[in-house]
């Protein structure tokens, strides 16, 4: 029998299912999971593996330029959320976690609009001010499972959980390989690319 492997890209993920149905959470990626199953697409083809796809949160602790309040990561609540997700992931069977890094770089305004090219000065507060955090590492590990699954002929089949068209050359390759590609980009847009390169768009309903 054929088998599959689930690729979830856990930040797109997170801002589709926190948008339809409340924040997400490790139910969420279950009934995720359960739906795929439920796909007639997949009713002859066995689940290999889920690879989930995140970072690490941050843990540093930074002073905002003005006024020199320091803001510890570590312990906000968003932090505090994304431990006990990995947590609780970790518990569900054949779901495997591939967590990259964040890295802070400095300050930014929130609001851009703020900075009218028409005045000379402006007045920018706290509250103007968000932290600059980029995402280090996740794509790239996205990429080389795509590649590692279908070199070592591990699994037939691709599911990739997201709506990035960056990982158009990575869907190239397997197909090419002779595995196939599925896209499950949960309602979202995609680029005509990651149609074209695709074998076929799953569609997941989100409310289910």
């Amino acid at each position: 029998m054929p088998n599959y492997a689930i690729l979830i890209d856990g930040g797109f993920v997170k801002r589709q299912i926190s948008g339809s149905t409340g924040p997400m959470t490790s139910a969420s990626i279950r009934d995720l999971i359960h739906s795929f199953s439920k796909l007639e697409a997949l009713q002859f083809m066995k689940l290999h593996r889920v690879y989930y796809y995140d970072s690490v949160p941050l843990d540093t602790s930074h002073q905002k330029p003005l006024g020199g309040e320091l803001i510890e990561f570590g312990n906000s609540p968003i932090a505090l959320q994304a431990r006990k997700l990995f947590e609780e992931l970790h518990l569900i069977p054949f779901v495997a976690l591939r967590l990259g890094e964040l890295s802070f770089n400095g300050w930014k305004i929130k609001n851009k609009k703020i900075l009218n090219k028409d005045l000379l000065t402006v007045e920018i507060s706290n509250d103007d001010l968000k932290p600059n955090i980029t995402q280090k590492g996740v794509d790239m590990r996205i990429g080389m499972d795509m590649a590692a699954l279908t070199l070592k002929k591990q699994v037939d089949a691709i599911i990739l959980v997201s709506a990035d068209s960056d990982f158009v050359p990575a869907m190239k390759f397997v197909r090419r390989e002779g595995a196939q590609v599925f896209i499950a980009p949960l309602g979202r847009k995609v680029k005509a690319s990651m149609i074209e390169h695709s074998d076929m768009v799953l569609s997941i309903n989100l409310e289910q």
